[in-house]
Order: C-alpha cells, then sequence, then structure tokens
C-alpha cells in the first residue's frame, strides 16, 4: 500500500539536509566499485534511488564518467546537484527526476546499474526484474538489500521487519531471487553496524532533537517510527542488516 502523500512529504523533510537518506559506507561503495571486474574504460552508469547522492558522487569520482542520478523526490536532486557542484563534478552527475519502476531509458542503456538502500521500494525480486533489460549483455548490477541474518529472530525484530518489508529474505533467498531473474552472484558484502550509526541514525537522531516538539501529527509519527527503527537496530543489529549484492546478467 502506498503511504499518504502527507507522510512521504513528512519523511522528505526529515531527512533533507543529511549526508544520506538511508545506512551507507563511502568506504565500502570505493571498495566495491574497485573490486569491479569487466567495466569498459567509461562504462554507461545509473545510480537508482539516489537520494541526495553519496554514492552518485563517489561513482562519478571514481569512474571520471557521467552517472545517471535517478530519484522520485526533487528535493535530494536538488541537494545532489550542489554538492557535485561543490565537488567540482557537476559534468559528470546528471539528476534524473523519475520512478525507479518506471526508468526513462531504453532496455540495453547501462554497463553498471548501482543502488543503495532503495531496490526494497520495488522488493529485491522486483527491482531486479525491472533493472535487468537496462544492463547490456554481462552488465552488472550492484545492490544493498535489508536480509536476514540469521534464522532466530527475537519477536519484537520480526514484528517490526513482517510489517515494514514482509518481503525481506536472507541470503540464501536473495540468491534465489538474482538467479531467477536472470543474474550471477559474483560477491556479496555486509555494511558494518558501526556504517549504520557514523552516516546515518548519528545524523538523523541530531535532527529528531533539533526538531523537538515543533512537528505536527503526520512528522511526529514519521518521527516515533523512526526511532522505534533506530532502538530496534541498537538492539538487534546481529539479527538483520544491508547486504550488497554484486550481480552480472546472464544472457
Amino acid at each position: 500500500m502506498t503511504a499518504p502523500a502527507s507522510y512521504i512529504k513528512a519523511l522528505i523533510s526529515l531527512h533533507r539536509g543529511l549526508p544520506r537518506q538511508g545506512p551507507g559506507s563511502e568506504a565500502l561503495t570505493r571498495r566495491l566499485l574497485q573490486g569491479l571486474e569487466g567495466l569498459p574504460a567509461r562504462p554507461v552508469v545509473a545510480d537508482m534511488g539516489c537520494g541526495s547522492g553519496a554514492a552518485a558522487l563517489v561513482l562519478a569520482q571514481q569512474l571520471q564518467v557521467p552517472v545517471q542520478a535517478l530519484d522520485l523526490a526533487r528535493p535530494f536532486l536538488v541537494e545532489l546537484a550542489a554538492a557535485a557542484r561543490a565537488r567540482g563534478l557537476a559534468h559528470l552527475i546528471e539528476p534524473v527526476q523519475a520512478d525507479m519502476g518506471r526508468p526513462p531509458w531504453p532496455d540495453g542503456t547501462f554497463h553498471l546499474i548501482w543502488s543503495e538502500g532503495a531496490a526494497y521500494s520495488l522488493t529485491f525480486a522486483g527491482a531486479l526484474e525491472r533493472w535487468r533489460p537496462l544492463l547490456r549483455p554481462g552488465g552488472l548490477l550492484v545492490a544493498s538489500e535489508m536480509t536476514w541474518l540469521q534464522d532466530q529472530r527475537p519477536e519484537p525484530v520480526r514484528l517490526f521487519w513482517e510489517n515494514s518489508y514482509p518481503q525481506m529474505s536472507d541470503e540464501a533467498g536473495n540468491r534465489a531471487h538474482a538467479a531467477a531473474a536472470g543474474f550471477r552472484v559474483l560477491d556479496t558484502a555486509l555494511l558494518p553496524a558501526a556504517d549504520w550509526w557514523d552516516s546515518y541514525y548519528t545524523p538523523l537522531k541530531r535532527r529528531i532533537d533539533r526538531l523537538g516538539l515543533l512537528v505536527d501529527a503526520v512528522m511526529e509519527q514519521v518521527i516515533l517510527e523512526t526511532e522505534v527503527e533506530m532502538e530496534l537496530f541498537r538492539q538487534f543489529s546481529g539479527c538483520y542488516g544491508y547486504v550488497f549484492y554484486v550481480l552480472r546478467r546472464e544472457d
């Protein structure tokens, strides 16, 4: 079920101006990017669900090629454009306001599609199915996906994620999704728990603390749900996390 527009607006407002709109790590992004094999000298690249562009900026800087940075939220694309100018990368960042489920490019466009913390909105299986045709034969897809890390799941965290993301699977399940969609898994990497706090939760908590009581009912709901999520991760980070899946299109 799609969230009400007022809820989405509050969620965007809460995350504006933050380094990231979800957990991630520039160091891990760089490490995975440097480990990719089979890219041409000047690959055609897209970042799906780029937010304000933490990953897109790294891709542009490392590869020195234009990056099609797609997100539906215009405020984040405005922030990305400003950050690109500040880093001298404006000529390499091409913001695209569009729906990840209906990207505006023809099939076979990209050598590399990157996506951090965004595929879940289509479900992991749905994202792989939708994005695979956009890749050229042998093209690469690197996506992080919320993943169960152990079979024993305490009741609070199980109930939370069954409500928030019932399609969430373990690594074996996501490997199966990849194979079914026509991908070969080349590598996986777990985002360390510390990176959730350093780059995302800690700046987000500071934002919440600054807002204090100056919020309406919708923002209050968004904040409450965010604080529940943070506390669950504090207690149960060994149970789940973001896993990066490095995939190659098989033909």
